[in-house]
């Protein structure tokens, strides 16, 4: 039985530390989609990647779309779902095609998103559910 802060009827220790994950995890996302947008230096990995700038521009949609779900209540499992494939391709992207690539962060973000989801399957379900009731 979760540790509920506030008696029965409060809040659990987990739904508090996944909302504050779920935050942080969110603001690393939408710094991420920035940097995406502005240029700079993502440009040149996108160019070494050779798959044209189309590839940043939805690479950042994404990353902003999974940082805004992570926030909405009954979004966040999918969002985080979504995340976590994102960082898939990151991931891979860094060990396979990219030179001097590094993987540790998008692999980082791969499995805290992936405990997000897991943790918030309750949502999912519930998500899906009410699709299939249509």
């Amino acid at each position: 039985m979760p540790v509920r802060v506030g008696g029965t009827r409060g809040v659990s220790v987990l739904n508090i530390v996944l909302w504050i994950v779920q935050v942080l995890l969110a603001a690393e996302f939408l710094y991420s989609a920035y940097l995406l947008f502005a240029g700079g230096h993502t440009e040149r990995t996108f160019e070494q990647i050779g798959l044209g700038q189309w590839l940043r521009h939805t690479t950042g949609v994404l990353e902003a779309a999974g940082a805004i779900g992570l926030l909405i209540p009954g979004l966040t499992a999918l969002a985080a779902l979504g995340l976590a494939a994102v960082m898939v391709g990151a991931s891979a992207t860094e060990l396979f095609i990219l030179d001097n690539g590094s993987a540790t962060l998008p692999l980082i973000l791969l499995v805290v998103s992936l405990a997000v989801a897991v943790l918030r399957r309750d949502e999912l379900t519930a998500l899906l559910g009410r699709v299939r009731r249509r």
